[in-house]
This record gives C-alpha cells, sequence and structure tokens, in this order.
C-alpha cells in the first residue's frame, strides 16, 4: 500500500535497572525494531544516579544517535520513542519522550496513541495558566499527571486519577530519577507488552522488540493496567476494565509480522486472512502476487487454500524512503514507479491475483493496477485482506478525513470500475473476525464499521497527533 496508505503514529520502549549502563543501547535497538510504526522522529531519555538526561531529534533511529551519543546517555533505565506525525505536526518541539521538571524533579514521557478529548483538556488547563510547549495531546497527558500528583500520595494514584479523565486508545511509559511506570487505556486499543532481559523489566509496543535485544516474552500489559517498576520491585494496579477492543489494523498491517499480540502470532492472523478471502470468493487465475510487502503474507495464504502458485510481480525499491522527492502532479505515476515496478517477465500474458491489505483512498492501487496491464498482464483480479475502510480512526491511526476514504462513498462496484480491475473483493466483517478469533482480547473494528467504542465528540478535531 505505497503512498497512499494508513500510518501508527508511535512505537514506545522502556527498560528499568539495566546493568552496566546499557539502558540507551538496549532502547536504541528496541525502537530500531519498531521503526516501521514511526519514521518522523526518535528520541530516548534515561535516568542514571538519580540524574536524567535525554537527546530527541526529528530523523530515523539511526539518523538520530550514534555510537557517541548512546556512549553519552547510558543509563540505568529508559524509555524511548519513534514517531508517525499528521501533516503539519512534524515539527521539532513534538519530538518524544517528552521532559519536564515537576515538583519531585523531571519526568519524561512516551505515548502511542491518541486522546478524543485532548483538545477539551487542554482547553481547560490552559484557561487555569497552564503552558505546552508542543501540539500534542501526550503533553495533556503528562500536564495532568502533573497536576493530579499534587493532591495525591504517589506517582501511581496520579496516573490513577488521569486515566479516570483522558479518554481515547493509548500506551504510555513514564520515566522518573527512581521509577519506570507504564500503563494502558481501558480496552487496550493500542499495544504494549511486558518482558524481561536478563535481571531487567522492560516495555515495548510490539514483542518483536523485545526479542530484538535478546528478551522473553512475560505478558501483554493488560487493559487499564498501571506497572511500576522501582527498588520495591514491580507493582501491578489494575484500575478499571471495560470490554476490551484491540486495533484490528495492528494485524492487517501495522505490526511486525513476528510481533504477538493478545496471543496471536501476526503472520498467522494474516496468513489466515488470504485463506479467508479465497473461502469467502474462489476466484482462480494463474498467479497469485502481493503488493510489496504488507500483502504478502495473506497472498501466501491465498495461494495455499487455492492451490494458485505465488510469485512476485513487482520489483520494490527499498532505498525510496521518508525523503523520497514527492513528484508533481503530472509524475505522479513515475513516482510510484520509482518504489513499485512489475516484473513484466513475470505477469506478462498471465491473469493474476493481486492481493493488499487495505484500500484508502483508491489513487494508488488504480495506477497500480494499470502498471500490471501495462506490463502484459491479462486479467487483474485484486483481492483485499480487510474489510472496506469507510471511517476514520480516531484512537492512533492517521486516516484520512471520511470524505476521501474511497469506501466511504463508493461501493465495491464503484471502486472496482475506478480502479480498473477485473474484480475487487474484500475480506468480509465476519472472515476478520473469524481470523482474530485466536486473540486473547476483543477487537476494535471502527474504522470498518463505524462502531466507536469509546462514545463522545469523534469529530476530526479529535484527531490530536501523539
Amino acid at each position: 500500500m505505497p503512498f497512499d496508505e494508513l500510518h501508527e503514529e508511535c512505537g514506545v520502549f522502556g527498560i528499568y535497572n539495566s546493568p552496566d549502563r546499557h539502558a540507551a543501547v538496549h532502547t536504541y535497538y528496541g525502537l530500531f525494531a519498531q521503526q516501521h510504526r514511526g519514521q518522523e522522529s526518535a528520541g530516548i531519555a534515561v535516568t542514571e544516579n538519580g540524574k536524567m538526561k535525554y537527546h530527541k531529534k526529528q530523523g530515523l533511529v539511526q539518523e538520530v544517535f550514534d555510537e557517541e551519543m548512546l556512549a553519552f546517555l547510558g543509563g540505568d533505565s529508559a524509555i524511548g520513542h519513534v514517531r508517525y506525525s499528521t501533516t503539519g505536526k512534524n515539527i521539532v518541539e513534538n519530538v518524544q519522550p517528552i521532559v519536564r521538571n515537576y515538583r519531585e524533579g523531571k519526568i519524561a514521557l512516551a505515548h502511542n496513541g491518541n486522546l478524543i478529548n485532548a483538545h477539551e483538556l487542554r482547553d481547560e488547563m490552559e484557561n487555569l495558566g497552564a503552558i505546552f510547549q508542543t501540539t500534542t495531546d501526550s503533553e495533556v497527558i503528562l500536564a495532568q499527571l502533573v497536576k493530579n500528583r499534587l493532591t495525591t500520595e504517589s506517582l501511581e494514584e496520579a496516573i490513577q486519577e488521569t486515566m479516570q479523565i483522558i479518554r481515547g486508545g493509548y500506551s504510555v511509559l513514564v520515566l522518573t530519577n527512581d521509577k519506570l511506570i507504564a500503563f494502558r487505556d481501558a480496552l487496550g486499543i493500542r499495544p504494549l507488552t511486558l518482558g524481561i532481559v536478563g535481571d531487567s523489566y522492560c516495555f515495548a509496543s510490539e514483542s518483536a522488540a523485545i526479542q530484538m535485544v535478546g528478551g522473553e516474552v512475560i505478558r501483554d500489559v493488560a487493559p487499564g493496567e498501571i506497572i511500576s517498576l522501582s527498588r520495591e520491585g514491580l507493582q501491578s494496579i489494575r484500575v478499571f476494565t471495560e470490554s476490551s477492543r484491540f486495533c484490528s489494523f495492528e494485524y492487517i498491517y501495522f505490526a511486525r509480522t513476528d510481533s504477538n499480540l493478545n496471543g496471536l502470532n501476526v503472520y498467522s492472523a494474516r496468513l489466515e486472512m488470504g485463506r479467508q478471502l479465497f473461502r469467502e470468493h474462489g476466484v482462480m487465475a494463474d498467479m497469485v502476487i502481493d503488493v510489496p510487502s504488507s500483502g504478502m503474507a495473506a497472498a501466501l495464504g491465498y495461494s495455499y487454500e487455492s492451490g494458485i502458485p505465488f510469485g512476485r510481480g513487482f520489483f520494490r525499491n527499498s532505498y525510496v524512503g521518508r525523503t523520497f522527492i514527492k513528484p508533481a502532479q503530472n509524475m505522479r505515476e513515475a513516482g510510484v514507479n520509482a518504489k513499485l515496478a512489475p516484473i513484466t517477465e513475470n505477469v506478462k500474458g498471465k491473469r493474476l491475483i493481486m492481493v493488499d491489505d487495505s484500500i484508502v483512498r483508491g489513487t494508488t492501487i488504480r495506477r497500480i493496477v494499470q502498471s500490471l496491464r501495462d506490463a502484459g498482464a491479462v486479467e487483474v483480479h485484486v483481492m483485499v485482506s480487510s474489510p472496506p475502510v469507510r471511517y476514520s480512526c480516531f484512537y492512533g491511526i492517521d486516516t484520512p478525513k471520511r470524505q476521501h476514504l474511497i469506501a466511504a462513498k463508493h461501493s465495491v462496484a464503484e471502486i472496482q470500475q475506478e480502479i480498473g480491475a477485473d474484480s475487487l473483493h474484500y475480506l468480509s466483517l465476519e472472515g476478520l473476525r473469524h481470523t482474530l478469533s485466536g486473540a486473547s482480547t476483543g477487537s476494535c473494528l471502527a474504522c470498518f464499521n463505524g462502531d466507536y467504542p469509546i462514545p463522545g465528540d469523534l469529530t476530526e478535531q479529535s484527531k490530536t497527533c501523539c
């Protein structure tokens, strides 16, 4: 789904009591493993001997940090963050972790997700004299936390009070001079996993990041849970829970295929999505291809279930990334071809099943279908391993406004005609539920059916980037 895609807004990693001052290095690799979750900026805050220091900057993880900087940071404990921002929000002030001075010293916060009442809370605090230095809802969480700490006995109690006020999907790491605390929204919409590296506890948005640093996954942080790490050990507090509604798009597209989320492996889930696509629609052809690389596992599933051979339909240029010069209006096709080019000898004269994870605006897939026809494909049947995306997300995914979602205003038949495919088939909502039935939690399907799990004013203004 290159160029025309949904974006996860953040990834977090944290480690407590890392031996030999390696907290920053562990966090660097934890963030590197989650680079796909945010490519605009990266940052790490560490504590050592009761003091905090940090470094954060716009850019990829390996651009922001080098050996010299990691050695300078060192650290016994650390939290880190990678970020993707919405248009107009990629400014240096918004780079995380957010670090502030408060009554008891320095405090740092890293956040993945989105609050639907951030504007309301921000206005209330500004009217009382609060000063904000960023445009993020992450700073709203931190401001509420610090405010509540003035009237509570501990930081954990302040977090409990804060969780009663903020509304939305979030996973948060908080670092102070002597503690690392993680907490997750009551519905468990955004992911957060607890692991162990040697004698050190760690947290990550995805289990693959814990494995990257040589750790072992213990479990997911439960919806509505606070986990506090200090010299007294690990303390778990369950504030409140509701029926869990974990983001289904983590399985469809965002998460790494080697991650396990809520007891369900991402690769296995995507394979089953492809198998289910064939069971539901049964379209036959000469070869199954994927739109690299997010559609690969589902394409393999379709191939396994149908018996149609899987082949490579495209060359994907891995070096076309976030710094690639966006083509002018009359050069859009050249821009797509620079990243994704048909392998003519493999597709010429064939009837193709092309599998992708989703269709957002529909502009890119139309050009991809045409490029296959130009390369000599006889037929192009598009299979999508998710239901039509008809509604915007307000819980931590950067989706276009609803009027820009092609499925919000067009039927499947109209979309098929718009993208120029010989046929177009989506995974059904029931089919998606079936593929996710092995997860230990329920799923949020709001972007497909409009059933938002958190009541409130869900407007485009609510989509403050983390």
